[in-house]
């Protein structure tokens, strides 16, 4: 007889189900669990301003974002010619990953744990970057502040862009919700 598949739930996932739901609950007065907002999706993207010198490292830079996504990365590529910046179509310009699910919280978590306390100088993340629909956008200026980067094996710091993408009707809504789980947004709103 076969063992039962024991199903593996990430921390900030059960977090979410047993507290922060309830929270987001009783200080938006929902009347339906399904209003209570969730993440739906973390989308990563990299544009590489040097790709037009060096067509290898868009590929090498997908492969660090796959590292620190722990998901695979693609490889972004340019739609059109543009010949004032030396674009040609089908070129390689970037990386991108989207999370989702699991992948999604275990990448929070080490984001918000491990990541951000290594960065240089930090005083928290700008509360004003949502979008009008309950989606937050940030920058990391540098990809070697997560943990799975050998920081010998890199050539160059590189940053990207981290959108998070929730089911939340207003900013409001999901700047509680982040701060619920724990986004160190700064002191004073902007």
């Amino acid at each position: 007889m076969a063992k039962a598949a024991t199903s593996y739930k990430p921390r900030l996932q059960s977090e979410y189900e047993d507290k922060i739901a309830k929270a987001m609950q009783e200080r938006f007065n929902y009347k339906n669990v399904h209003e209570i907002p969730k993440l739906s999706k973390i989308v990563l993207n990299a544009g590489i301003g040097d790709a037009t010198n060096n067509s290898k490292a868009p590929a090498e830079f997908a492969e660090d974002m796959s590292l620190i996504a722990g998901q695979k990365a693609v490889v972004t590529r340019a739609r059109k010619s543009v010949a004032t910046f030396k674009v040609r179509e089908d070129m390689p310009l970037g990386a991108k990953v989207t999370l989702r699910r699991q992948n999604m919280y275990e990448f929070l978590d080490r984001l918000v744990n491990i990541a951000m306390p290594r960065i240089r100088d930090f005083r928290g993340i700008k509360g004003k970057a949502f979008d009008g629909n309950g989606n937050y956008a940030m920058g990391l200026k540098e990809h070697i502040v997560s943990p799975e980067i050998n920081y010998d094996k890199v050539d160059k710091a590189r940053g990207f862009d981290i959108v998070i993408c929730t089911t939340a009707k207003t900013d409001e809504e999901a700047k509680a919700l982040l701060e619920l789980f724990n986004l160190p947004f700064r002191k004073g709103g902007n």
